[in-house]
């Protein structure tokens, strides 16, 4: 549709003038091509230099005042002052007889950053080990009564289960779960079935909490924990356990059953990597 300026355009007639081609459509005067903004344009330059005095405060572990982080981030003494003063109200820095320090804000965002440099150290292992033996590989760990997935990594030619029935609610049922309550005592695993207890809910599940006590006590200490088909129809799994310091843990596999005789080299394989890494890994995978 043509916009026309009702203001100059004079009324239509019939014309027997032949017509001209239409002039091309011309740029509005004083209208650019929009572009990009370059990076720096974006940048707000009071963060900038809020960030460069917490770096300088997180380098002096004794504590500095303000004139020396002054100088050392190329700030106007006003401006760290300012600066500073928003940032100890804020919780990021605390002062301490004219010294500046981290405070608590600054603390737990170390901590949570370091929480998920752990987190991508375990993610990247597991999709190293999902490659190399060509299985999903699954993280869990049971924490304060409950199981806990940290770490699914799989991929659309071998994907995860399906959570169809909630795992937390059915470790009877799964490798993950048995290989964790195999790892507890036995009053913490009479805890557990008493909060959730054994039941089938396929053909091949464990029927009760006395039949799954008996069968974890016969489970051989750190031997992958094996099951067929007991939480998914269709699918097979095995878990082998792991111990780091008090906290019970485990990481998995699973295959199709039709690939069933592969569940137990995989598992085997599975472990390998993990004892060959394992020392490296024990920080990481108590996240």
């Amino acid at each position: 549709m043509v916009m026309v300026d009702t203001a100059s355009a004079e009324p239509f007639a019939p014309s027997s003038r032949p017509r001209s081609a239409a002039p091309p459509l011309q740029r509005p005067p004083n209208t650019t091509t929009p572009e990009h903004p370059h990076p720096a344009a974006t940048l707000i330059g009071s963060v900038q230099r809020a960030m460069r005095l917490l770096e300088s405060v997180a380098e002096h572990e004794y504590g500095a005042p303000a004139k020396q982080l002054a100088r050392e981030t190329g700030l106007a003494l006003p401006t760290a002052y300012h600066l500073l003063r928003t940032l100890v109200h804020e919780g990021y820095l605390r002062r301490d007889r004219g010294l500046f320090f981290l405070g608590e804000a600054a603390e737990r965002l170390g901590r949570s950053g370091a929480a998920q440099k752990r987190r991508s150290t375990v993610a990247d292992t597991l999709a190293q080990w999902r490659d190399s033996i060509g299985v999903p590989v699954y993280y869990a760990r049971y924490r304060d009564g409950e199981i806990e997935i940290m770490c699914v990594s799989d991929t659309p030619g071998n994907p995860a289960v399906e959570e169809w029935a909630d795992f937390g609610e059915t470790a009877h049922a799964h490798a993950i779960g048995q290989c964790l309550l195999s790892q507890l005592d036995e009053d913490a695993r009479r805890d557990h079935l008493a909060r959730y207890p054994a039941e089938s809910i396929t053909p091949y599940t464990v029927r009760d909490n006395h039949a799954l006590l008996r069968r974890l006590e016969r489970m051989r200490r750190m031997e992958p924990v094996v099951e067929r088909q007991e939480y998914a129809l269709g699918t097979v799994c095995a878990a082998v356990p792991i111990t780091v310091g008090t906290t019970a843990s485990t990481m998995a596999i699973s295959l199709p059953a039709h690939h069933a005789d592969r569940l137990l080299p995989a598992a085997r394989q599975l472990q390998s990597e993990i004892g060959r890494l394992l020392g490296s890994l024990a920080i990481s995978i108590s996240i």
